[in-house]
């Protein structure tokens, strides 16, 4: 039984390609640039005093992504903050695929516009390198998220990587798979 493609990758293959290639005058499908992996983490510090917290953090954005959270760990000791080196901070999920341009379609056309006095995703957020990273600062615009069972509105880091060489290129695709950009003051 063959699965669907993800409707967001139909549009890439067959509409945003096209366009790239057309906009940077290349003549080879696979120099233009293309959807790596999004990388999807909830910082959880609170959870060093209820671990608590992190299973209800790794199970919310199990739902989001539709795949199995990792728990993140603390590098190094910090005595500020009071963490040791091996403490559970956080949990991520990376995709990759279907699952990366179905959990994309979701985001651009149902999460963001939940946003609230929503305008636009910010232009400046790509790092030199053609990776663009966005922060939520709720996770109840997901509707995966059952808002009865939160105990804590939570914010998330997602990041795209994208094989851009530079954040135009980036800015480009992402503007065509339907990002909402602010737009530029005038």
């Amino acid at each position: 039984m063959a699965r669907e493609k993800a409707r967001l990758r139909v549009i890439y293959d067959d509409e945003v390609v096209p366009a790239l290639m057309k906009k940077f005058g290349t003549t080879n499908r696979l120099a233009v640039p293309r959807l790596e992996k999004v990388v999807v983490n909830i910082g959880a510090g609170d959870a060093l005093q209820n671990i608590k917290l992190l299973d209800a953090a790794a199970e919310e954005l199990g739902a989001i992504c539709g795949q199995k959270p990792v728990i993140t760990r603390a590098r190094k000791s910090i005595a500020a903050f009071k963490v040791r080196e091996g403490n559970p901070i956080g949990t991520a999920v990376t995709l990759r695929g279907d699952g990366m341009f179905a959990f994309l379609d979701r985001l651009i056309s149902i999460a963001l516009p939940r946003v609230r006095d929503f305008r636009g995703v910010p232009r400046r957020s790509f790092d030199g390198r053609g990776n663009y990273t966005l922060g939520v600062k709720d996770q109840l615009v997901f509707l995966e998220v059952n808002y009865t069972k939160v105990e804590k509105v939570r914010g998330m880091n997602i990041t795209i990587v994208t094989t851009a060489r530079t954040d135009e290129e980036a800015r480009e695709l992402l503007r065509l798979l339907g990002m909402p950009f602010r737009k530029a003051a005038a």
